[in-house]
């Protein structure tokens, strides 16, 4: 077993490296804590007792990452905790407490993000509650979560849309039903916006074949359109962040005919949003565009430089076509 010194260092890098959001290193670093899964959830849940937040935060992930009825139950209880507090430092606990039991597969973490849902309705719900509580359900999704999400939509609020709406749809809709419904013109631009937002956190095996729905209805937009719709504007932004979460294997799953879609909605939303131009729309053009969009990037390319190296590098990607 590490000695104290050990464990003590290794803490803090956990810290670290959870406040830098590498997530890759912190994963590896909770395994480092102990020699087994019960010396390691004993140094976790001492650190959720800390008063720094930043090292609860830690705890959290940690437990998350360990996994487990055991660490479910403690993060549930440290929930109870991090509410009662109502302060900034207790809110980031929460989030990364909730995200924690998001990733856990018992049951029981499902039950306590529901708890925590049903607590939220009965409050004045803030949007970063509603999303949160969104991507940490979406990745838990059952069919038993229904009932929870459609009560707490009617005992809330919050002005719609927002993300338990997102969640909702997604629930409720089969990938045939979603599809249909992705097409029809008559549901607003922004409820679209929302499923779009949840899918951010995961998008499953079964409904890779409902993206080409989403991209299609992007394809009437026109530069003037996205330039004046904030809506349009979101749409296409939210669609595009999206495709890249995990861009390999998203975008190699689109039919052609939906790839050359793409292309065009990402060439209009640079225009459209010149002399601050989306970078995501630069890097989808770089993974899917042509040697020709190469010289539009170029004119295009935004004065800040960070974002000035994107459209260059994802220029000089296209030029290497040839």
């Amino acid at each position: 077993m590490a000695d104290k010194v050990d464990v003590s260092r290794i803490r803090d890098d956990l810290v670290r490296a959870v406040k830098q959001g590498d997530e890759n290193r912190a994963r590896i670093l909770v395994f480092q804590l102990g020699t087994g899964p019960k010396q390691i959830r004993a140094v976790l849940e001492a650190m959720l007792e800390d008063s720094d937040s930043l090292v609860r935060q830690a705890a959290a992930f940690g437990l998350g990452a360990l996994g487990g009825a055991a660490s479910a139950k403690r993060l549930e209880q440290q929930l109870a905790l991090e509410e009662a507090r109502g302060d900034y430092d207790g809110d980031a606990v929460i989030a990364d407490i909730v995200r924690a039991l998001s990733h856990i597969e018992e049951a029981g973490a499902r039950k306590s993000l529901v708890r925590r849902l049903e607590r939220l309705a009965t409050r004045k719900m803030e949007r970063s509650d509603a999303y949160e509580m969104a991507y940490a359900l979406w990745r838990k999704r059952h069919p038993d979560l229904l009932p929870a999400v459609r009560q707490s939509l009617e005992t809330l609020s919050l002005p719609a849309p927002h993300g338990l709406h997102g969640l909702l749809l997604l629930l409720e809709k089969t990938p045939e039903e979603l599809n249909a419904w992705a097409q029809d013109p008559a549901v607003p631009m922004n409820y679209k916006t929302e499923v779009l937002a949840v899918l951010q956190e995961e998008v499953p095996d079964a409904l890779i074949s409902v993206l080409p729905a989403f991209i299609s209805m992007a394809e009437p937009l026109s530069e003037e359109t996205l330039s004046q719709d904030r809506h349009s504007a979101d749409y296409c932004e939210c669609l595009l962040r999206l495709l890249l979460m995990d861009r390999e294997r998203l975008l190699s799953a689109l039919p052609e005919h939906a790839r050359s879609v793409l292309r065009s909605v990402a060439r209009r939303l640079i225009s459209a949003t010149f002399p601050n131009p989306s970078t995501s729309a630069a890097v989808i053009l770089e993974a899917i565009g042509r040697p020709e969009d190469a010289a539009f990037l170029e004119a295009h390319c935004p004065e800040y430089p960070t974002l000035a190296k994107v459209f260059l590098e994802a220029a000089q990607t296209l030029r290497n076509l040839h």
